[in-house]
């Protein structure tokens, strides 16, 4: 475990070094002055619904499927008789 002493700047930002310089993080304040700081890959705001329980289950069943059904080349009158039926 590794602590550091940073001081605040004047534009409110704290250096955490160049091994995090681009990456994300999330800032739990826990009270006045009391932050965790956790480096980490985040789920942008437009996708959450993807991560949804039943949408989770929707898409993994649709991946199962896929992956159990290889594509196949479609016989274009075929599918065209089963529309006009």
């Amino acid at each position: 475990m590794t602590m550091m002493l940073e001081k605040v700047g004047k534009d409110g930002h704290i250096f955490l070094g160049k091994k995090y310089a681009g990456r994300d993080v999330v800032i739990d304040q826990i009270r006045d002055g009391v932050w965790f700081v956790k480096a980490g890959k985040f789920i942008p705001d437009d996708e959450q619904w993807l991560h949804q329980p039943d949408v989770s289950a929707t898409l993994d069943a649709a991946i199962e499927w896929a992956e159990q059904n290889p594509p196949e080349e479609s016989d274009i009158s075929t599918l065209e008789e089963k529309l006009n039926q």
